[in-house]
């Protein structure tokens, strides 16, 4: 298990963004994309996400 934060590229989360904005621009707001929009924008955001999904997996694995 990788135990580093590697951020994702710029070109890859400029994407997500992209399409955040575009599914917003079709269907609308909703949480689920504004989640995504700042996920995209903040570098802390992203890294807490990942340090959350291990922490979750450590506690399945231990069964903590």
């Amino acid at each position: 298990m990788n135990t580093e934060f590697k951020d994702y590229s710029p070109s890859q989360i400029q994407s997500k963004l992209q399409a955040c904005i575009d599914y917003e621009a079709k269907y609308g707001e909703c949480l689920t994309v504004t989640s995504w929009k700042k996920w995209c924008n903040s570098y802390e955001f992203r890294k807490n996400e990942w340090e959350f999904r291990q922490n979750v997996a450590k506690s399945i694995k231990y069964g903590i």
